[in-house]
């Protein structure tokens, strides 16, 4: 992740390289300045053009066999319906293209070739596994990444990425900051992954930041049906103390309801054993699927980046589902991911109304971004700037604005605010090693 790990080529928070995104991104400059076309930096050749619609894409995985996030695309196509139907932005109506990356670094990498044959501004509110694939060929055209999920390091060290949350280095950090002042042993299951790879140093820095012991890493497959192998290791490590409560804590993604079948079964003789885990591997339909306030969540520490998906700040997205999506099952309001598309397409209205009647292309959206244009978000982030001076001092995310995560627990089984303001993770990621 950054230059004290810089040697670790199968990390996906991969440090900035000088990095071959910064030397694409400057080579295309320079290509298209010379050629004068398009190349998605010389204003008025992309999807913006003109009184013609603006053009932007959203993508991620769905019907595989792992991690799946539908509801991201669904909602961006809700988003523009609902735009549209009340004048569109400054009079312009927004167009959204998807795209399905299937898990796959090809078909990410081509998602992002069809972003830039097509022309689109921007790609917004996306998730992919795959950002060494997807991000090349944007830097190339020269189209912003705008509110990834923040899966990998890339997403926090290309020049053309602009994200709106702390991504799982935020989340794991605070995650161990919230379960070291609570947890005696802990033990950690993640995918045996590129994408995982950093999560034990992540969860480690906000443990070490309490004084407490790193946790113990165990490996699972991403797309295993049953962990009960795992879950017996995992609940041996944390009953290894007998005088402390010991934290299992899974961060499978989608696995994660997998894995907490396994882990009911065999914890029954486990009573002080609490969980722990992060938004994106969890949520409150998950949580009422598994039984509610007898579910195996119940009483589980979960760190998030937003305020509970309960909270009066939701209620805007929450109407714009109901008039543009009622009965659509793929937008879940609670899911991580679908409040990051809703973030990221905020930030996006918000760049094309400060243009006012002015072009609107790939080059003047990343300019105005990199100059300093204010995002207020209704609370449900701090606001939002890319200037130099807004990112955290940390080497291994030049990117990273919004280090603010939530604490939150399951009680009488609804998700809960553990701490009723944000917590601020900058130290914490600033300082891991």
């Amino acid at each position: 992740m950054t230059g004290r790990r810089r040697t670790r080529t199968t990390s996906p928070l991969t440090p900035p390289r000088p990095s071959r995104g910064t030397l694409l991104y400057a080579g295309a400059i320079v290509a298209c300045a010379s050629l004068a076309v398009g190349c998605g930096v010389i204003p008025g050749t992309a999807g913006g053009a003109g009184d013609g619609p603006v053009k932007v894409m959203t993508w991620a995985p769905e019907k595989t066999d792992a991690t799946n996030r539908p509801g991201m695309p669904a909602l961006a196509k809700a988003y523009a319906r609902w735009v549209n139907a009340h004048g569109g932005i400054n009079g312009r109506e927004l167009e959204v293209l998807t795209c399905n990356d299937h898990n796959d670094s090809i078909d990410a990498a081509h998602c992002a070739e069809r972003a830039a044959h097509e022309e689109v501004v921007a790609v917004v509110g996306s998730y992919s596994q795959h950002s060494r694939s997807f991000l090349a060929p944007l830097e190339s055209a020269g189209i912003p990444y705008i509110g990834g999920f923040g899966l990998t390091d890339e997403e926090f060290t290309s020049p053309l990425s602009y994200p709106v949350n702390g991504g799982q280095p935020a989340l794991l950090a605070g995650l161990g900051q919230q379960l070291g002042k609570s947890c005696g042993p802990v033990s950690l299951i993640r995918p045996d992954t590129i994408a995982g790879d950093e999560l034990p140093v992540l969860i480690n820095s906000g443990l070490k930041s309490q004084g407490h012991a790193a946790a113990a890493d165990q490996l699972a497959a991403e797309d295993a049906t049953e962990y009960s192998a795992t879950t017996r290791q995992a609940l041996r490590h944390a009953t290894s103390d007998p005088a402390e409560r010991g934290c299992v804590v899974p961060a499978l993604g989608d696995r994660t309801r997998t894995f907490m079948d396994s882990f009911r079964r065999d914890s029954s003789d486990y009573s002080k054993v609490r969980t722990g885990t992060v938004l994106g591997s969890i949520d409150q339909s998950q949580i009422d699927a598994s039984g509610g306030r007898s579910s195996p969540y119940e009483g589980s520490y979960v760190t998030g980046w937003y305020p509970t998906s309960n909270d009066a700040r939701w209620n805007e997205m929450r109407r714009v589902i109901k008039e543009q999506a009622f009965g659509d099952n793929r937008i879940d309001p609670t899911d991580a991911g679908v409040q990051t598309t809703w973030i990221a397409y905020t930030v996006l209205r918000k760049v094309i109304e400060s243009l006012g009647a002015g072009e609107i292309s790939p080059l003047t959206v990343r300019r105005t971004l990199d100059n300093g244009l204010k995002v207020n978000t209704g609370g449900l982030t701090p606001t939002l700037s890319w200037r130099f001076e807004d990112m955290i001092a940390a080497v291994d995310f030049p990117r990273l604005v919004n280090a603010d995560v939530t604490f939150q627990v399951v009680r009488n089984g609804q998700l809960a605010a553990d701490r009723a303001s944000f917590v601020n993770m900058s130290k914490t990621l600033e300082n891991a090693d």
